[in-house]
């Protein structure tokens, strides 16, 4: 299945564990196919930099490398602007688009407000993981 998972599902899998944990796990397996873009990565990136989170240099890079290597990566050619509360979401919906994913995963309430985009289904972690492990 050909997913897009948001950077906040991937920062908190990482970090935290619990279910973005347990989708990331389904997608390092090949069960899943996450599709990233080089912004997402860039997002990630600035996100893990920030000394709140107390990762090194080489251990943010070293995460970067392991979605790189893990995720395929696209390059989203046009812009989309349907989320106006946060036009940063717009980047997952561009990438979703691109790689013609079938489903987007996210806990991000803008993205999850919309349900359904394009005919792609946006679902958060646990809904994911409970339609996912049924089929």
């Amino acid at each position: 299945m050909r997913v897009v998972c948001d950077t906040n599902l991937l920062i908190s899998g990482i970090l935290f564990g619990g279910k973005p944990r347990d989708v990331l796990g389904f997608c390092s397996s090949g069960k899943l196919t996450n599709f990233t873009s080089p912004e997402l990565l860039k997002e990630i990136e600035q996100v893990l930099l920030r000394p709140k989170f107390g990762l090194t240099d080489e251990q943010v890079y070293g995460i970067i490398r392991l979605f790189r290597e893990t995720f395929s990566v696209v390059r989203p050619e046009s812009r989309i602007s349907v989320i106006t509360a946060d036009p940063d979401d717009n980047r997952i919906l561009e990438t979703a688009s691109t790689a013609q994913a079938e489903a987007i995963i996210s806990g991000d309430a803008h993205l999850l407000d919309l349900a359904e985009w394009n005919g792609i289904p946006v679902y958060n972690p646990d809904n994911f993981l409970k339609k996912f492990l049924s089929a």
